[in-house]
C-alpha cells in the first residue's frame, strides 16, 4: 500500500472536483494528514522517500492502517513504518476522542508499570504507542483527569430529574500487591428537557448501603431534585439508601432482575410457563388492568407453586410502581434495561484493559466513556416528551380521589 509523498494542492483539488468526490472534506483531511506523516517520516530517515543520500539513517518499511476519528468522519490513514525503530505521530493521539485517549492512557500506564498481560502488550503495539514515554503518559493522564473530574463534579442544574436509574459494575484492580474487585456506581436520569443525562460515577470497595448512601448524597449536594421514581435492582443496602436520600420518590424494582429471582422458586421445567404468565402483567393497557392481572397471576400460581405465589405477592408495590405514571413511559421505566445498555458500552472499553493498575485508571476510563455518552445524548432526540414529563410531575391534591399507588407528593411542574 502506498500514499502520495508529495501533493500539488491545486492539481489534486481540481481532480477531486472533476470526479465529483462526495466526501471531498474527508478526502482532503486524509491526503493532508498522510502527506504530513510522510514528511515527518522522511525527517526521521534523514532523506526523502525513494532517494539515495549519504545522510540517510533509516528507510521506510511499508505502511499500517489506522482509523482516525475527525469532525469530517472516520478517516483510514496509512501510517509509515520504519525498518529500524518505530514512528507514530503524537498529534494523531491528541486528536482522538476522550474515551480512546483514556483507554490509551490506561493501557500505556499498565505497560509501563509492568502489570500488563500478553493481550495488553499486543494491543499496545496495535495502538501504535510503543514509543510513548512516561512523561507523555503522565501528561495525557493529567489532561484526561481534569476533564473527567470536571464532568463528575459539575452542578446538576438541569432538573427536575423525574426518573433516575441506578446500577453498578464490577471491575478488577491491583491494590496492595493483589487483585481485588471494586464496584463502579453509575446514576443516570431524565432531565427537564427530556434528555437522558449521566448524573455521576463513583468507585467503591463494596456495593453496600454505605457506598450507595454516600454516592446518592453527593448527587443531592450537586443539585439533584424532583425525583419521583428510582429504578434499580434489589441489591442489599441500595433500597435503604434510596429511601434515605429520596424520601418522596417511589422505587421501581427492575422487572428483568425480579423475574430471574422469581424463577428460582419454581422447577426448571415450569420456568417458561411462569415467565410467560408474569409477562402478561406488563401487557395490560391501564394501571387498573395491570393490578387486576397481577392478582390473577397470583391466584393461578397458588395451587401448584405457593412459593412463587408468595414471592410475587410480596413484591406487588415495588414491581408495579411504574403503573402510577402515564402509560407512554412504562417501557422506559419498568426495568433497568436502559442502564444495562450503557453498562455494555462501558464494558466494551474496560474489557480491553482487564485488570486496572489503580482506581484512578478506572475513574479515568469510565468517566471519559460516560462524558462522551452524555454529549451524544444532549445532541440526540429527547428520550421523553415534555408533555409526558409534565404529566409525570403533576401534584396529587390532598382530598382528591385516592389511588392504590399514587404519585409521590412533589411540586407542580
Amino acid at each position: 500500500m502506498a500514499v502520495p509523498d508529495s501533493v500539488n494542492p491545486t492539481a489534486w483539488l481540481a481532480e477531486q472536483i472533476e470526479h465529483g468526490n462526495p466526501d471531498l472534506l474527508r478526502s482532503m483531511v486524509k491526503t493532508m494528514a498522510e502527506t504530513l506523516m510522510s514528511a515527518e517520516a522522511d525527517g526521521l530517515c534523514g532523506a526523502e522517500y525513494g532517494r539515495r543520500s549519504n545522510e540517510r539513517t533509516n528507510s521506510r518499511n511499508g505502511y499500517r492502517t489506522r482509523d482516525w476519528d475527525t469532525r469530517a468522519g472516520t478517516v483510514e490513514l496509512a501510517i509509515p513504518k520504519l525498518r529500524s525503530g518505530s514512528y507514530f505521530p503524537d498529534w494523531l493521539l491528541e486528536r482522538r476522542r476522550r474515551a480512546e485517549q483514556a483507554l490509551i492512557s490506561v493501557v500505556a500506564t499498565s505497560y509501563l508499570l509492568g502489570v500488563s498481560t500478553r493481550r495488553v502488550d499486543k494491543l499496545v503495539e496495535q495502538l501504535g504507542i510503543k514509543n510513548i514515554s512516561k512523561s507523555q503518559v503522565s501528561q495525557m493522564a493529567k489532561v484526561l483527569d481534569e476533564q473527567v473530574e470536571a464532568f463528575r463534579t459539575r452542578a446538576l442544574d438541569a432538573g427536575p430529574y423525574t426518573f433516575v436509574w441506578l446500577d453498578a459494575l464490577t471491575q478488577k484492580v491491583r491494590e496492595g500487591g493483589r487483585i481485588i474487585n471494586v464496584h463502579v456506581l453509575v446514576a443516570t436520569a431524565v432531565n427537564a428537557n427530556g434528555h437522558r443525562e449521566i448524573l455521576g460515577v463513583e468507585v467503591t470497595s463494596a456495593e453496600d448501603g454505605a457506598g450507595w448512601l454516600a454516592f446518592l448524597r453527593s448527587l443531592l449536594a450537586r443539585g439533584v431534585g424532583g425525583v419521583q421514581l428510582v429504578v434499580s435492582d434489589a441489591h442489599a443496602g441500595l433500597v435503604e439508601a434510596i429511601g434515605a436520600t429520596f424520601p418522596g420518590a417511589s422505587w421501581q424494582r427492575c422487572r428483568t432482575h425480579y423475574l430471574r429471582n422469581l424463577l428460582t422458586t419454581v422447577p426448571k421445567s415450569a420456568q417458561p410457563w411462569v415467565a410467560t404468565l408474569v409477562r402478561t402483567i406488563f401487557d395490560q393497557p391501564t394501571a387498573e388492568a395491570v393490578r387486576t392481572q397481577h392478582a390473577w397471576v397470583i391466584d393461578a400460581l397458588e395451587a401448584k407453586y405457593p412459593a412463587a405465589c408468595e414471592h410475587l405477592d410480596a413484591a406487588r408495590e415495588e414491581l408495579l410502581a411504574f403503573a402510577a405514571f402515564p402509560r407512554e413511559t412504562w417501557r422506559q421505566v419498568w426495568s433497568n434495561n436502559p442502564q444495562e445498555r450503557l453498562n455494555k458500552e462501558i464494558r466494551r472499553r474496560t474489557d480491553v484493559v482487564g485488570i486496572f493498575p489503580d482506581r484512578a485508571a478506572i475513574v479515568r476510563l469510565v468517566g471519559a466513556v460516560l462524558a462522551e455518552q452524555s454529549d451524544e445524548w444532549i445532541e440526540a432526540r429527547r428520550y421523553m416528551g415534555l408533555d409526558i414529563l409534565a404529566k409525570c410531575r403533576m401534584r396529587i391534591i390532598a382530598g382528591d380521589t385516592p389511588m392504590q399507588n399514587p404519585l409521590p407528593q412533589t411540586l407542580t411542574a
